[in-house]
């Protein structure tokens, strides 16, 4: 009998056996991929991030791609840059997600049950029984927006506005490489003009990062290809870069309507909807999710009825704030005159640095947990 099963190997699922690895708890990890495995990411972390893990810089440095970041271009498409640069150390790491993960994966201490998919779920008198032989009495569901578990408790999804992106990561070729113009040290951010999305150009040492996300599935490959082919005319990216992009959906925290939980069994990371509204990153409210999740199993002390695990919510609209599915007020203005002020302030040094970087992207404004106090 396991105490805690979760559903999903990423960081949300990792960050939390690692936050309960003293807990004297009986835990397991299922996930359908063997690892290390290929993940739809643009691949980029904040110190804080680190901190929270408790990671060696060095020592995950050695033998993996850690690409510090000092600096942003950020634009419209079409529009000129405006670059925000960050005097001192990194502000931002890029990473590999099929390293991070893995990484992640191997130091949590838990039982690891990868390759191995998630079938069904069924009540018992102590929780759950989870493919017809593995009885605990914690589900937690950790993988990301189409979570199995999250389905089983309900969350269709239907009235959730997602974001859909595709991207593409590759290692450049010799030839590639002597015609990248892309600093490794500024990624850079085009907004798209009808502010329903962004893409991206980020650079990792010999590897490239390029992709589009729209909180709007309609013609989405239209618009990533529009996108790729500007980029192209611009020279930022090659020419004869791979066709084929993955895809990949989240929700973002606002907008996300999902129970998140339920009696023996609840939501973190993605599976939860709980992506910044702004950047759409997905790893920083993963692993925080994850630690406010480990403080509320060990308080709970065995006892997993949704009463007793309500204070998890809690603690995550304490940290995130409350959701509003409904559209904000900013949302609610006409398209052209959104269009009229975003156009404007993202020609300004002021905007695209303290507010688009430092607040959207970056979150300097937020402490880091405290891991420990997990």
């Amino acid at each position: 009998m396991l105490d805690v099963l979760i559903i999903g190997g990423g960081p949300a699922g990792s960050t939390l056996a690692w936050a309960l690895r003293h807990a004297g708890l009986k835990i397991a990890i299922l996930d359908k991929e063997n690892f290390p495995r290929q993940k739809v990411c643009a691949g980029w972390v904040t110190p804080a991030v680190m901190q929270e893990l408790e990671i060696d810089l060095d020592d995950y440095a050695s033998g993996r791609i850690l690409q510090p970041v000092n600096g942003f271009r950020i634009s419209q498409i079409g529009q000129k840059q405006v670059q925000s640069h960050y005097p001192g150390g990194p502000v931002s790491y890029g990473i590999r997600r099929i390293e991070f993960d893995h990484y992640l994966l191997q130091r949590c201490q838990a039982e690891l049950r990868t390759g191995e998919a998630f079938k069904r779920m069924e009540r018992t008198d102590h929780g759950w029984c989870v493919n017809g032989d593995i009885e605990t009495r914690l589900v937690v569901g950790a993988g990301g927006h189409f979570c199995p578990v999250a389905r089983a408790i309900g969350a269709k999804g239907v009235s959730e506005l997602a974001v859909a992106a595709q991207e593409v990561e590759f290692e450049m070729t010799a030839e590639q490489l002597a015609a990248c113009n892309i600093d490794t040290r500024v990624p850079e951010l085009f907004f798209t003009s009808d502010l329903k999305g962004y893409g991206w150009v980020f650079r990792k040492q010999n590897y490239l990062n390029i992709g589009l996300g729209r909180e709007d599935r309609h013609r989405l490959s239209s618009h990533v290809q529009g996108f790729i082919r500007y980029l192209k005319q611009q020279g930022k990216v090659p020419r004869d870069m791979p066709e084929k992009l993955n895809g990949h959906a989240y929700l973002l925290y606002p907008h996300a309507v999902r129970n998140i939980v339920s009696d023996n069994v609840f939501l973190i990371g993605d599976a939860a909807g709980l992506a910044y509204p702004q950047s759409g990153e997905g790893i920083r409210p993963a692993v925080e999710s994850a630690i406010l999740a480990a403080g509320v199993i060990i308080d709970c002390a065995g006892d997993f009825a949704a009463v007793q695990l309500h204070s998890y919510q809690e603690r995550i609209e304490q940290r995130f704030g409350q959701r509003h599915p409904e559209p904000n007020v900013v949302e609610r203005l006409p398209l052209g005159i959104k269009q009229l002020i975003a156009s404007t302030l993202m020609k300004t040094d002021w905007f695209t640095r303290k507010i688009v970087t430092d607040r959207w992207f970056l979150h300097l404004d937020q402490k880091p947990l405290n891991s420990a106090s997990a």
